[in-house]
């Protein structure tokens, strides 16, 4: 594990060996000009890991392309520019995206989007380093690294008739896969307490939600899960996070994912709303002195809250004066 999960991170955050794995890659990507395809669901991180191989490359500057936002019949102007009158509205100019990009990273976000005919001409570019805007006749020399992303399989696409064989291994020299989170559980303590850092308040989490967070699948991955620290936060006055405050996605799993056990249970309830104990099937377990309870309670809140008194104290429902004697009494550090 390593000792700061956050220092040099490249903003990819995690003690995963999958993410250390790919934090290492991303140095080493920096050194090189390689094309570089990041495959990986929503909300893993691409971008992230994008712009983490170009600061290491320390070269120009970084231009994100979100192919899936490039729509309409200004698609080639956006990306290749035009030259003034090109066409009805073009009184000026204009500079494309992939000329502001020369000397460092253009990113192409969601490559697939991109529709046929552009990708033909995009290929063209990545072939002959040359570019030629929209209305001109000339061609003027370019040069950038190209990072491209999707949450696709490709080769499926390539198969299907929807994107260029030649294109996808123009993109692919280097492929690296990120991880759903849900691959990662591990990470998800890390995550959560670098998201809560960036509060103006300082929130701490009950373990029962922790536990909860570390259950759940995460299918829209991080961007899901700073999603929901960001609901909790925003009808909570803090600084606790309780069970009550998890979104309701992260409830309904729970419950639909419950232990049989505690569907027994919660079948064994009386009409009085109290549970049906039986004594003939119920085998008694382990008699704890109520002190070693009590004591350990204390430890576990001042080991979620930091040695925080006033969030344990409010973690274990009693006064902070309560807290301090108990301290004293079990002879507990604080």
């Amino acid at each position: 594990m390593e000792p700061n999960p956050a220092s040099r991170s490249h903003g990819l955050l995690g003690i995963s060996p999958q993410i250390v794995r790919i934090r290492g890659l991303i140095e080493k990507l920096g050194r090189s000009r390689s094309s570089v395809l990041l495959l990986g669901e929503s909300g893993t991180g691409k971008e992230v890991v994008a712009h983490g191989i170009y600061q290491c490359a320390r070269q120009g500057v970084f231009v994100p392309i979100d192919c899936g936002a490039v729509v309409g019949p200004l698609m080639e102007s956006d990306l290749f520019g035009h030259t003034r009158n090109a066409f009805t509205g073009a009184g000026e100019a204009k500079q494309g995206l992939i000329d502001l990009a020369h000397g460092g990273t253009v990113f192409f976000d969601e490559i697939d989007d991109l529709p046929l005919d552009l990708q033909v001409k995009l290929l063209r570019v990545l072939q002959e380093r040359e570019i030629r805007p929209v209305g001109s006749l000339t061609r003027h020399k370019v040069d950038f690294r190209v990072i491209a992303a999707t949450n696709r399989d490709l080769a499926v696409e390539v198969e299907r008739g929807r994107f260029r064989e030649d294109l996808y291994y123009r993109l692919k020299v280097v492929t690296l896969r990120l991880p759903p989170l849900r691959e990662r559980k591990e990470d998800v303590p890390v995550l959560v307490e670098h998201l809560l850092s960036r509060l103006e308040r300082r929130y701490v989490l009950t373990p029962e939600v922790r536990d909860a967070m570390l259950a759940f699948n995460w299918p829209g991955n991080v961007r899901q899960l700073e999603n929901c620290i960001q609901s909790m936060v925003a009808l909570n006055s803090g600084p606790i996070l309780r069970h009550a405050d998890l979104p309701s996605f992260i409830v309904n799993f729970r419950r639909e994912h419950a232990p049989l056990h505690s569907l027994a249970a919660a079948a064994g309830v009386q009409g009085n709303g109290a549970a049906a104990a039986d004594p003939m099937t119920e085998a008694p377990g382990e008699v704890i002195p109520l002190y070693e309870v009590e004591k350990g309670a204390i430890q576990n809140a001042l080991l979620h809250t930091r040695n925080d008194c006033v969030m344990a104290a409010h973690l274990l429902g009693i006064g902070k004066s309560t807290l301090y004697r108990k301290l004293r009494e079990y002879r507990l550090p604080h």
